[in-house]
């Protein structure tokens, strides 16, 4: 099975550090431009989880891939917690907690990935990369509570099954 990249680069793509700034599908203010297509960088992010989180060595093809190595290793920060949530109003308070929680941005200390990702080289590109940032945390969050939980029980319905790889690879790395 091989990993999985994003296909989502062009050469109009606006970049904040060594990431790629994709639109979004979101209402969640920020930077990123409006997505019009089917998808965006977090659908195609949580479209690949379960096959992306088994790779310990990710070969990253463009800027984009490190955009959706961000997303990736948030969703698994994101299951995480919504395993201890038992209905979809505490899953939603926990995702929009989590997303606008200070968060380390590349450069920082505390960012799991520093070795990979550039720092911003201006206070402005600081403040557009931690904008962006959250903006892809805040719409993530309620993408995952959609998937979820039942919309029917108001139960979790897949957490465990989402989870159980997120334990064995990415464990700690977002902590």
């Amino acid at each position: 099975m091989p990993a999985y990249h994003s296909g989502l680069m062009d050469g109009d793509t606006k970049m904040v550090g060594n990431m790629a700034m994709l639109p979004l599908k979101t209402q969640f203010k920020g930077p990123a431009a409006k997505e019009t297509k089917d998808s965006d960088i977090i659908e195609e992010a949580i479209y690949y989880f379960k096959a992306n989180v088994f790779f310990k060595n990710y070969e990253i093809k463009n800027e984009a891939d490190r955009t959706l190595i961000y997303v990736t290793l948030y969703i698994s920060e994101c299951l995480k917690k919504l395993q201890k949530c038992s209905s979809r109003g505490q899953g939603e308070k926990e995702m929009y907690t989590l997303g606008i929680t200070n968060f380390p941005i590349p450069g920082e200390p505390g960012f799991p990935l520093n070795a990979m990702y550039a720092k911003p080289s201006n206070k402005q590109e600081e403040e557009t990369m931690r904008a962006y940032l959250q903006q892809i945390r805040q719409e993530t969050g309620l993408r995952l509570c959609d998937r979820v939980f039942d919309p029917q029980t108001d139960k979790p319905s897949k957490v465990r099954h989402l989870t159980a790889p997120v334990t064995i690879v990415f464990s700690g790395l977002m902590d």
